[in-house]
């Protein structure tokens, strides 16, 4: 396939050079934009100027010319015309703090971090403007993307959501290509919340496979987990359309399912018995369903909603409760309408 150019070229600060940072940085530098990529690791940064390829994360990929890199966030965001914001969602408020000193406030901010954040329960969008003190030109970007997939330039088509058309509009149009397609969406709430319940209810499906229980199971943790993530996300102003879609039940089946899914991952590891530490010290790559399960559990029960798939995941991950007394949880609750 070949890319559709965007309108022109601009300069584009993406922060954070894990797998997504340099998988999108990928995508704005085909579409000829000039990236400059934040690492907050010297080894990374040195990585990618001296070689053209990130020593740690999708190291198969030679990176173009028009990527470079840096461990200075003032260098990262000078004269850019948007900035993706790709962190752990745990790191969000630090490196927001960082930028803050160096932010045009006509900068439009984009966040390609899932998750919510513990000690506040805000999301993405809440964490950036609590940090800045004023309500920035935020948009959110999710859905159904693997990292290696899109830096492959497999076709991908995402979500990129923000309560101004015209800020939606701007990323989708300086980021969109033939392989890599995104849809706009004013349902912040609903994008953000999608992202991150998702991974939660990928541990679970990851458990129920771990423990051999089959694909029939998958496909109730799946279903059962949408209704959960409906319920959480419309009591918090989200649209139910936005929950069928993209950023909602096409993230959830694809983190539920595919082979390349962190989280998904973490729940089959745990269903075989292993111990949560031990999976996550083997790899530099974040699972955010870990710490996102947390945050969501404590939503769900300050707000009074039912969420039996999070209720079992939280404690499995947080009081130690066997991965096959979770399963059964999940599968054996209560006989009613559907």
């Amino acid at each position: 396939m070949t890319d559709e150019p965007a309108s022109q070229a601009r300069r584009v600060a993406v922060i954070g050079a894990g797998s997504w940072g340099t998988a999108l940085a990928l995508v704005a530098a085909r579409n000829r934009h000039q990236v400059t990529l934040w690492a907050r690791e010297p080894e990374i940064a040195r990585g990618i100027e001296a070689a053209h390829r990130s020593p740690f994360y999708l190291s198969d990929f030679e990176l173009p010319e028009n990527i470079r890199a840096t461990t200075s966030i003032e260098s990262a965001l000078s004269g850019c015309d948007f900035a993706l914001v790709v962190v752990p969602s745990h790191a969000m408020r630090e490196v927001v703090r960082g930028m803050q000193p160096h932010l045009d406030p006509s900068l439009v901010l984009v966040s390609a971090t899932k998750g919510v954040e513990n000690s506040s329960l805000m999301r993405m969008d809440e964490v950036i403007g609590d940090v800045l003190g004023f309500e920035p030109r935020f948009v959110a970007l999710s859905g159904p993307s693997f990292a290696r997939e899109v830096a492959r330039g497999d076709p991908t088509a995402i979500v990129a959501a923000s309560r101004n058309l015209e800020w939606s509009e701007m990323i989708q149009r300086e980021l969109s290509s033939n392989h890599f397609r995104v849809y706009t969406n004013t349902d912040v709430v609903g994008v953000e919340l999608g992202g991150a319940v998702k991974n939660v209810v990928a541990i679970a499906a990851g458990v129920v496979r771990g423990l051999g229980l089959g694909t029939n199971a998958v496909a109730a943790i799946i279903t059962r987990g949408l209704a959960e993530m409906t319920r959480l996300a419309v009591t918090q102003g989200a649209h139910v359309e936005t929950m069928a879609g993209l950023a909602g039940l096409g993230d959830l089946v694809l983190t539920c399912t595919g082979e390349l899914s962190r989280n998904r991952h973490v729940g089959v590891e745990l269903g075989r018995g292993r111990k949560l530490a031990d999976i996550l010290g083997e790899t530099r790559e974040v699972a955010e369903g870990v710490k996102t399960t947390n945050a969501i559990y404590e939503m769900s029960r300050r707000l009074g909603i039912d969420m039996p798939i999070t209720a079992s995941i939280y404690a499995l991950l947080y009081k130690d409760k066997p991965a096959v007394e979770a399963a059964n949880e999940l599968m054996g609750r209560p006989l009613k309408r559907e």
